[in-house]
């Protein structure tokens, strides 16, 4: 066997990445957010959150190989450095870096070939989705939103897969900031004033309320709001940088973004 063979996965995407190459049975331990596929949650040990991880119990699994992501997990990949253990936290943010970390999770135990080959299957998927785009009617403008107080706009692969989708990130400027503290709207009426037609929101796990959105001061003279164009998209499906937003999430997206174009029609 190639590479690691102990591996605990902090984030749900290694999870789900490693599934889909057939490299399951390396993995001894789980993010306790894991909903893809369904089964690891069933087969693997919870030993994670997001910001935190039972350092003892992973430990007890005797890993060889932990894998997480970006900054936020700094210091419990600094504890398991300390404690000789081999940790990769990536930091990929775009549709591109994820992509290329597919291919590099793959390399790393031994299977390059599949994971190119399912990295190039959902690179098809998105020129689909984007081919097909090009025959709506009409391009909403959308307003992405990763959090609610304070709120926080998407980050870039989000904003990415909005535009695949056939729509336009009303902060693109903003998707391009890696940290969320840095696309922190401190004047909310930034949103009215760009008149989104779209609002999607997906509140990092917590359940999205349109409703609460709506009643922001001056929200009712923002389009979205009118029109009740309010959607939420479940967390698992579009925050975590794997094959989920590459899949269902953006698919989701194009699905709500063709319904308000085709009820539009053309300008």
């Amino acid at each position: 066997m190639i590479g690691p063979r102990r591996i605990v996965c902090l984030t749900e995407e290694p999870t789900e990445v490693l599934y889909a190459l057939g490299e399951q049975d390396r993995i001894v331990g789980i993010s306790g957010f894991t909903v893809r596929p369904a089964i690891a949650r069933k087969e693997k040990p919870k030993v994670s959150a997001f910001t935190s991880a039972k350092i003892g119990e992973i430990l007890k699994l005797e890993p060889d190989f932990v894998v997480g992501f970006s900054d936020i997990q700094a210091d419990i990949a600094a504890e398991l450095i300390r404690h000789g253990v081999e940790v990769w936290i990536s930091n990929h943010r775009s549709v591109e870096g994820i992509l290329d970390y597919i291919v590099r999770l793959g390399a790393l135990v031994g299977a390059g070939d599949r994971a190119h080959a399912y990295a190039e299957g959902l690179r098809r998927g998105l020129d689909a989705i984007e081919r097909d785009a090009t025959s709506l009617p009409r391009r909403p403008k959308v307003y992405f939103e990763e959090w609610d107080e304070p709120p926080i706009t998407g980050i870039r692969w989000v904003a990415e897969l909005v535009r695949i989708a056939g729509g336009d990130d009303i902060f693109p400027e903003r998707a391009l900031e890696s940290l969320a503290k840095a696309r922190i709207l401190e004047d909310a009426d930034e949103v009215i004033r760009c008149a989104p037609d779209i609002i999607l929101g997906s509140w990092c796990g917590k359940k999205f309320r349109p409703e609460k959105v709506a009643a922001r001061p001056g929200w009712d003279a923002i389009p979205a709001v009118r029109a009740g164009e309010l959607h939420e998209i479940k967390s698992p499906l579009i925050l975590q940088p794997g094959p989920a937003a590459l899949t269902d999430g953006v698919t989701e997206i194009a699905r709500i973004i063709r319904a308000w174009s085709e009820e539009k029609g053309p300008e």
